[in-house]
């Protein structure tokens, strides 16, 4: 039970979503006409702002960003305050639809769009205020806030820093809650790390503040599985003073691109450095990527320090390692925090518009974890495979690679805040390397089932060659994966039953759904 009572709101009945794949307004309205106007006129009731698909700016929140999978929410609720967030989902629940929020949009399986049609979908984009406790550190961030806007904000109140990705347009909700790694999470952990409180509205329409202490089961389960449990309207982030010189660093090798021994090699020889306690700490993070098709092979990250302290620790260490020289277009440069997210964000300005945001990608992205240092015979089947299947115009889809270092010495990734594998929902404090593999096509096309079966078979080049157990990312979600296969790879046992079973107590008419969350 949980260990803390709360104001129960009526619980009503709901039915299940309509359709797993996308199809026309016209047959949506057809399928859903009753219960939509039931929908919509209890929205108006509650005072909550929606869009139908008969609104004319209906595409400026139902496009999805994954341009591969898109879905038609019954309706779109754009609520300003959390007692509308919760008005919102009592209707849903009272009329029979499925609920998912929506925080950027940027779900590579398109869950914040349900991952079937027909939901009510939960547009935070309102919920976008930052403010900064300056005696804690501690920030106060809307639920809607996108990773540009929460960098910008909490450098304005005091030059405080958060770890987080670098795309600057991914919303906070799904990236806070189910990992969230950038170049800092080994200094100050992963972005779930830095979570020490959340305000929430969960399925019976209750809103609440929930901590270690406040209703912590709430809490364990929605820093890892908030999908599943509830809406965050507002996260309580301890930030960091942002680190005064950063290093922007990569290093091109020309050289891995003539053969997969030789590829292997480079890799075994950065993997050497960053098992090396004598060079490595929290003040690095870096990855190696894969792209333009395997024609190009790099070394990539940030460094808090100096120049000085790069030159002559860091970079003798890497380059004396690796028997290749790096090529000619490598960089090391010394900016400040605000300049580095901005460069590693690809873009001018970390500022993302809080509507109108029409970034999209056609495309599919697989994941593998790893506790474990690889094997040369793993790396050699993965760039084997690149190299054989994959490499320039061969390629069936234009595709990347990253693989980015989490653990390793002196990672704080799982060691803020106490001992993060008991109080979150979260199974991936102990990797040591993450893999992302990311393949797309251009908007207009359809993406070829040959890109997923090569996406597929990279995964598995790495994974069949690897000693000891892996797993998988839950940012780098994939849709193509079954429940059970989705379970154990995010979740594993005991993790997934402890999830269950707060599911039947939390969500028991499992109002929070999508096709990979956790069921009831």
């Amino acid at each position: 039970m949980l260990t803390k009572s709360f104001f129960l709101l009526p619980i009503l009945f709901w039915a299940t979503a309509s359709g797993t794949s996308p199809v026309s307004a016209s047959t949506l309205s057809r399928r859903t006409k009753p219960a939509h106007s039931h929908l919509t006129k209890c929205l108006t009731a509650g005072g909550v702002t929606f869009r139908v698909f008969t609104d004319q700016d209906w595409s400026e929140y139902a496009t999805t960003f994954n341009a591969r999978l898109e879905y038609i929410p019954a309706a779109i609720a754009l609520p300003t305050a959390p007692e509308q967030v919760s008005s919102a989902v009592l209707c849903a629940a009272k009329n029979g639809f499925p609920v998912q929020p929506k925080s950027g949009g940027h779900s590579y399986a398109s869950y914040s769009t349900g991952g079937v049609n027909g939901i009510l979908m939960i547009d935070l984009e309102n919920l976008n205020t930052i403010s900064v406790d300056n005696a804690t550190g501690i920030a106060q961030v809307g639920g809607g806030v996108r990773l540009g806007n929460l960098a910008l904000g909490i450098w304005d109140e005091g030059h405080r820093a958060l770890a987080h990705g670098t795309c600057p347009a991914v919303g906070t909700g799904g990236h806070f809650t189910h990992g969230g790694y950038g170049y800092s999470s080994r200094t100050f952990g992963l972005a779930l790390d830095q979570i020490v409180a959340l305000d929430v509205v969960i399925a019976n329409g209750s809103y609440i503040h929930t901590n270690n202490e406040s209703y912590p089961e709430i809490y364990y389960a929605l820093r890892g599985a908030a999908d599943s449990f509830g809406i965050v309207t507002t996260f309580h982030l301890q930030t960091s003073p942002a680190p005064p010189t950063v290093i922007n660093f990569s290093w091109s090798f020309p050289d891995a691109l003539s053969t997969p021994s030789v590829a292997t090699d480079i890799f075994l020889a950065i993997q050497s450095v960053s098992l090396n306690s004598s060079v490595i700490n929290r003040n690095i993070g870096y990855g190696v990527t894969i792209s333009n098709n395997a024609t190009s092979y790099t070394l990539h990250g940030t460094y808090f320090g100096t120049i000085q302290d790069f030159n002559s620790t860091i970079s003798p260490a890497f380059l004396n390692a690796i028997p290749y020289p790096p090529g000619s277009d490598s960089t090391i440069e010394e900016t400040d925090w605000i300049t580095s997210l901005t460069l590693l964000g690809g873009a001018p300005t970390l500022e993302i518009p809080l509507h109108g945001y029409k970034e999209r990608d056609n495309f599919y992205a697989k994941s593998v974890t790893t506790a474990q240092p690889f094997t040369r015979s793993a790396l050699e089947a993965f760039f084997t495979f690149a190299y054989t299947k994959g490499k320039g115009q061969q390629a069936p889809v234009g595709w990347f690679s990253i693989i980015n270092l989490y653990g390793g010495p002196d990672s704080q990734i799982g060691k803020i805040g106490g001992d993060s594998e008991e109080i979150s929902a979260y199974a991936g404090f102990d990797d040591l390397w993450v893999v992302q593999n990311y393949g797309s096509v251009s908007l207009n096309e359809t993406f070829p089932e040959a890109g997923i079966q090569f996406l597929d078979g990279l995964n598995d080049a790495m994974t069949n060659n690897m000693m000891g157990e892996y797993a998988a990312y839950l940012n780098y979600i994939d849709p193509e994966y079954t429940r059970e296969e989705a379970f154990e790879l995010y979740y594993g046992e005991p993790l997934f039953s402890r999830l269950k079973e707060l599911k039947k107590e939390l969500d028991p008419k499992n109002l929070f759904r999508n096709p990979q969350s956790i069921p009831v």
